[in-house]
């Protein structure tokens, strides 16, 4: 596949966006932290949770964020949406799983803007595609080790399942963000003349 030409309408990577162009991935990125991390306390199988559905949509949130306001902006909008989910995860799923997930994220996060960023100029889904991969490996890694390690839950096979869903998902969700792209200029805010 061929790569993107550049969209004129949407600023250069090192470009400065300003605050309020980034309150919808922030408030985005809060909102599937804190319902994955509700959703992560119900198994469906000895494999899988509710949250392995939810939760691969930060990273599309992420790559969207990075390609129209740059790694910046995205680095912002990730610490962001930690605060904030970590503080609302709190209220809704137990501490462990709010810490697992809080310490998760960031490393992840922070993976996944770093690798975007140096795949950025070639094919369109290679970027996102790689990030999300390599950020989910580490981001289940470290959740669930921490979350559930030495409980009673087969945390390796749920794991296991968490990941090969976040793959998918990572596969999966190359088409929004396809579609999104041509939409990215309206994430800047206009400027008062």
């Amino acid at each position: 596949m061929s790569s993107l030409p550049p969209d004129p309408r949407i600023r250069p990577a090192t470009a400065a966006a300003s605050p309020r162009a980034a309150w919808l991935p922030v408030a985005a990125m809060a909102f599937v932290v804190v319902l994955s991390n509700w959703a992560v306390q119900f198994p469906i199988n000895d494999w899988l949770t509710w949250g392995a559905f939810t939760y691969p949509v930060v990273f599309l949130v992420t790559d969207l964020t990075n390609r129209a306001l740059g790694p910046a902006a995205a680095r912002r909008v990730a610490w962001a949406g930690f605060a904030v989910a970590v503080a609302v995860s709190l209220l809704v799923a137990p501490w462990r799983i709010a810490l697992a997930s809080g310490t998760a994220f960031i490393v992840a996060q922070w993976l996944d803007i770093r690798v975007f960023n140096s795949l950025r100029e070639m094919s369109w889904w290679r970027a996102p595609l790689l990030g999300s991969l390599l950020a989910s490996a580490i981001d289940t890694l470290i959740f669930f080790y921490l979350a559930f390690a030495g409980t009673a839950l087969s945390w390796l096979h749920l794991a296991a399942g968490d990941l090969g869903m976040k793959w998918l998902m990572a596969l999966l969700l190359l088409a929004p963000y396809r579609a999104l792209l041509p939409h990215l200029a309206a994430w800047h805010a206009p400027r008062a003349a």
